[in-house]
């Protein structure tokens, strides 16, 4: 590897090492999976970083196989996120800025600020667990209504909860 590229992927392990260990936090849930799966991902791009285009942009093509591996990772472990199961100490270790119980605020706040029809369907197929086809027997309504206020609480609650919001998810899916 020439002395420049060595020089550009040390800079770029210096640089994001730490910041991707805390992204891929957010999807594994253990800081010890995430810090090994972000040194596979150097590790691969090390073998082939010779071979990559001169126009990469690095840091997105860091980022997303962070996010790639994690989520395999998940997949193969079948492993879940439950925030409950999150010691306090990781979440402060990776600069998240709510503690728990802020964080089940937020969760509480976004929920209500859903439209009542909007926020029933949600609780019924995120805490009840119910199918679509249940959900929409029970509130006497249309799968695809039914979609459509699921699509529409996501949306909210994206904006709303933002970052957390893969953790949240991961919750629910116990």
């Amino acid at each position: 590897m020439a002395d420049k590229n060595l020089n550009t992927f040390e800079q770029l392990f210096r640089e994001l090492f730490k910041p991707l260990c805390s992204f891929s936090f957010k999807y594994v849930g253990d800081w010890d999976e995430a810090k090994g799966l972000v040194h596979d991902v150097f590790v691969t791009v090390w073998e082939k970083f010779d071979t990559l285009p001169s126009d990469t942009n690095y840091r997105s093509y860091l980022y997303t196989a962070v996010r790639n591996r994690s989520l395999n990772h998940i997949r193969d472990n079948k492993k879940h996120v439950i925030l409950e199961n999150v010691k306090e100490e990781a979440l402060v270790e990776n600069n998240t800025s709510l503690e728990t119980s802020e964080l089940e605020r937020e969760i509480e706040i976004g929920i209500q600020s859903l439209p009542e029809k909007c926020r029933m369907v949600f609780e019924l197929n995120r805490m009840e667990g119910l199918k679509y086809a249940q959900i929409a027997e029970k509130m006497g309504i249309s799968i695809k209504t039914v979609e459509a206020q699921m699509s529409k609480a996501l949306s909210v609650l994206r904006e709303h909860l933002g970052e957390f919001l893969t953790l949240i998810f991961f919750m629910w899916r116990q």
